[in-house]
């Protein structure tokens, strides 16, 4: 037992401790492009790496990850931090360790664009999640319309009825095929709400909106990360609400809350989303409606 604490103790001071970065070497290196000679890790006149040299399978595999930005350090290290010292990354991140750790935002469309190849159906079973929700909403619309037919309704109810279902499957269609801008549509309504209370945080007391929607794309990305995962091994439906209490940990780390006053902040700010989603969802339903009157 005091082995396993030693150990814990061990991890969280390698949490909260900054990246470390390592010594530059101090060998002389001649640039194979423009022939300077330096010391380091690049060459100060063109920038060329001093690990290139010769040709090989593994360089120009690793130069293809570079173009595609999966073959730098900063790419595994940011995976890495995201799973083991989220809320601590960003930090780190926001106090212009930005070099060290991989963008968000480009982070965050890589990621969308791999859950979208997982839940097309590139997983364990072949399972295409988009359907199947699809299916779901077509089969909940279906049997609320058939109970609501079975009452006497007028032909202008039942009118309004199907429209309101073409509008949702018309969401979910747009939600499929354009899911990085509804996600990051979702994170800028939650970002301002979340302001309100996250601005005076107790470790970054003077927070940026800037800077809090950076922390929720990278807080997004480490949930990209689970979900693909559950995903891809066709976890089961229940799992996923592990997975969305997730992103609490990140923002505890990087505000420095109390978890009391965290849930309780989070709470609140979740009805406030979806209040304001549901007055959103009637507004653009209601336009859906007379729009499709007159077209």
């Amino acid at each position: 037992m005091l082995n396993i604490a030693e150990k814990w103790r061990e991890f969280r001071q390698w949490q909260q401790q900054p990246h470390q970065v390592a010594p530059m070497t101090v060998e002389w290196h001649t640039c194979n492009t423009c022939g300077q000679e330096f010391q380091g890790n690049y060459c100060p006149r063109c920038g060329q790496s001093a690990r290139i040299g010769r040709y090989s399978f593994k360089k120009a595999f690793l130069l293809f990850l570079d173009v595609w930005g999966l073959g730098n350090r900063g790419m595994f290290r940011t995976l890495r931090d995201l799973l083991l010292r989220p809320g601590y990354m960003i930090r780190d991140y926001l106090s212009g360790m930005q070099m060290a750790y991989f963008p968000p935002f480009k982070l965050f469309f890589l990621l969308m664009t791999l859950s979208l190849v997982v839940e097309s159906g590139f997983n364990l079973k072949g399972e295409n999640y988009f359907e199947a929700a699809v299916e779901q909403m077509r089969q909940g619309y279906g049997y609320s319309f058939e109970e609501a037919d079975n009452e006497e309704q007028t032909e202008e109810q039942k009118q309004m009825n199907e429209e309101a279902e073409s509008f949702g499957l018309k969401v979910m269609e747009y939600a499929q095929k354009f899911p990085s801008a509804m996600t990051l549509g979702m994170l800028l309504v939650m970002s301002g709400f979340l302001y309100i209370f996250f601005r005076k945080c107790p470790n970054i007391p003077d927070l940026r909106f800037s800077e809090l929607l950076v922390a929720l794309v990278y807080t997004t990305d480490m949930f990209a990360i689970y979900d693909i995962v559950r995903e891809f091994f066709c976890l089961p439906s229940e799992t996923q609400f592990v997975c969305m209490l997730l992103p609490l940990l990140p923002l505890k780390q990087m505000s420095g809350f109390k978890w009391w006053k965290l849930l309780s902040i989070m709470i609140l700010v979740f009805v406030m989303v979806i209040v304001a989603f549901c007055l959103l969802g009637i507004l653009s339903m209601g336009a859906y409606i007379l729009l499709s009157q007159f077209l």
